[in-house]
This record gives structure tokens, C-alpha cells and sequence, in this order.
């Protein structure tokens, strides 16, 4: 009998055909579920006892279902960075290999908030707006030298962002709960500070920390009441390291400014969610990672990763690390 795999990842999805030879190389036979964002524990149920291996995107890991899937699934390689929702001390546990590609999406995540920061700085999408419809208002617009920029989460992305939002001028604050390599500090100027006076301090506040449970609702009502009233969120890291129904609060009664957020606490964003209504939120699908050759280095690297955690040759390919 040959390897079952789930291949639920929606980015790689739609790329199967293309690469439907090299698992059948393996004489891999390759289960392809419905997938809209993401698989919910109840259903990855009806699967995971019955393969070897998967390649999946954020779908729901739990304990339950990680026991129903040994012993024989193997190797669960994750498309993409962020590993936050496989319970990874029971997949250690039963034996099941988690592999991810860290680092895949740096680049095109850092523009992102660079893009949202622009956006909101310069108010761009609603000056296009009012002027498509008619007026000419002359509205009030900021140079970044002219503001503060907060990261949270000066890891590979946060620092990402300092560097391009270094040459701008801006202030730079940086928060992290491990102690930041000086000389970086120094090479961009970014002052590291506790988060509640980041929050204080800040006009931009961009997330991009890893979603953990210290890190759950990091951004709760309390710490939310701490932002300028002139502030704008970023997130492009995780939904759920913000309190969504507080932010919403906050956004509704004019507590910040202003929000840009690519990731939710439920995705994709329900259609009656009220964030879909607000004229002071940019909103995105998940897809802060767009970039083409990022995604087929995180197609191949993926494969990789399969095989290898299921004692098979890594296939060859013109995008290997």
C-alpha cells in the first residue's frame, strides 16, 4: 500500500496539478479536502487516521486530533511559518514530526505594514475615494518623520520593518520579551521599551510576535485604552493576539484613529462582522505573504519537508534553499 497524504494548505491547493507528478513519483496518493481558510478539528477527524503524512495551512491540530491520527501519520509539514495552531507538545508526544520554512514570508509581510503605515499616514485610499466622487478637499496628511512607529515582536519581520521604516525618519520603538542584539538597535535606532509605554508612546503600533499563549489577546481592552486616540493598529501577525470585540469597541468609539488588519480572530471575516462597515479599517484576506517567488519557495520547501520526515528522498527542484 503506498503513502496517503492531506494536502489542505489553500495556498498550495490550487497548484496541485502542478505538482501531482512528484508525489506520484513517491507513489504518494493525495487527499484533497474542501478548504476555504482553514480545517476545523471536527473536520480533520475523518482523515487523519487514515494517512501518513500532511501538508496543511493553519487547520486546527488539537490533542484529539493529533491522537486519532497516531501512529500512523508521520510528519505534518506546515505551508508557511507559523505553527501556532498545532498542539506541538502532543504531536512530540506521539512521535509526529512538525516542519514548517521559518522565515518564508519576511520580506513581503514587512512592505505590508510599510504599505498599511503609508496608507494611513498619507490617508491615499480615502483621498482616492473623495476625489473619485467628486470633491476636492485639501485634508490634513503626515510626513512618517513626523510620527512614531512601535513594533511588537522585533523578530525576523518586526526588524524587517524597522529597517525600512528607518530611512523615513520616523521614531522608532521596538518591544520583545528577549533581549535584541545591540548592534541592530544602534544600526536602525529603534528605542526598545516595555509594551504598556510602546502603546503610550506610539501613533503606529505594528504586531508582529508570534501568537502563543502569553501572547493571547496581548492586546486586551486595558492595553488598547493605553493607544493614542490618534493611533493605528497593524496586524499582520495573528488575530487572536488582539481582543477583536475590544478593538472593535475602541475603533466604534473613536479611542484610536484607525485599524489595518490582515488576520483575524475568525477567518475568513464573517460577512456581518461590523469591521466590514468601518470607513477607518483596511482590511485584508490573510494574504500580507503575497509574493509569487515566496510562495514557490514555500511550495518546494514543503515538499521537502514531507519527504523527508517520511524517510523518502527529497525531490530535486530549480527552488531548493
Amino acid at each position: 500500500m503506498g503513502l496517503r497524504i492531506l494536502l489542505s494548505a489553500p495556498y498550495m491547493i490550487p497548484e496541485y496539478e502542478r505538482f501531482r507528478p512528484v508525489f506520484e513519483s513517491a507513489e504518494m496518493e493525495v487527499i484533497l479536502p474542501i478548504v476555504t481558510e482553514r480545517l476545523s478539528e471536527a473536520e480533520l477527524l475523518p482523515y487523519v487516521g487514515e494517512v501518513d503524512g500532511v501538508i496543511c495551512g493553519d487547520d486546527q491540530f488539537t490533542a484529539r486530533v493529533l491522537r486519532a491520527a497516531a501512529p500512523r501519520l508521520k510528519v505534518i509539514s506546515k505551508w508557511g511559518t507559523g505553527i501556532d495552531s498545532i498542539d506541538r507538545e502532543s504531536a512530540k508526544t506521539l512521535g509526529i514530526q512538525v516542519c514548517n520554512t521559518p522565515g518564508a514570508f519576511t520580506e513581503a509581510v514587512a512592505d505590508t505594514v510599510i504599505g498599511y503605515i503609508l496608507s494611513f499616514s498619507r490617508k491615499l485610499p480615502w483621498m482616492d475615494r473623495s476625489t473619485k466622487s467628486g470633491e476636492w478637499d485639501k485634508v490634513p496628511i503626515r510626513a512618517l518623520h513626523e510620527t512614531t512607529i512601535g513594533v511588537i515582536g522585533v523578530g525576523r519581520i518586526g526588524k524587517a520593518v524597522l529597517r525600512r521604516a528607518s530611512p523615513f525618519g520616523a521614531h522608532l520603538l521596538g518591544n520583545d520579551i528577549l533581549e535584541i542584539d545591540p548592534a541592530f538597535v544602534a544600526m536602525v535606532g529603534v528605542e526598545m521599551l516595555a509594551l504598556e509605554e510602546l502603546l503610550r508612546q506610539s501613533d503606529f503600533v505594528s504586531l508582529n510576535c508570534d501568537l502563543n499563549p502569553s501572547s493571547h489577546h496581548l492586546l486586551d481592552r486595558s492595553r488598547l485604552g493605553l493607544m493614542r486616540h490618534g493611533a493605528v493598529l497593524v496586524n499582520t501577525a495573528r488575530g487572536a493576539i488582539v481582543d477583536q470585540v475590544s478593538l472593535v469597541d475602541a475603533l466604534r468609539e473613536g479611542r484610536i484613529a484607525g485599524a489595518a488588519l490582515d488576520v483575524f480572530e475568525v477567518e475568513p471575516l464573517p460577512a456581518d462582522s461590523e469591521l466590514r462597515r468601518m470607513d477607518n479599517v483596511l482590511l485584508g484576506p490573510h494574504n500580507a505573504n503575497g509574493s509569487p517567488s515566496a510562495w514557490e519557495r514555500v511550495h518546494w520547501n514543503t515538499i521537502r519537508n514531507l519527504f523527508a520526515g517520511l524517510g523518502i528522498q527529497p525531490p530535486p527542484t530549480e527552488a531548493a534553499d
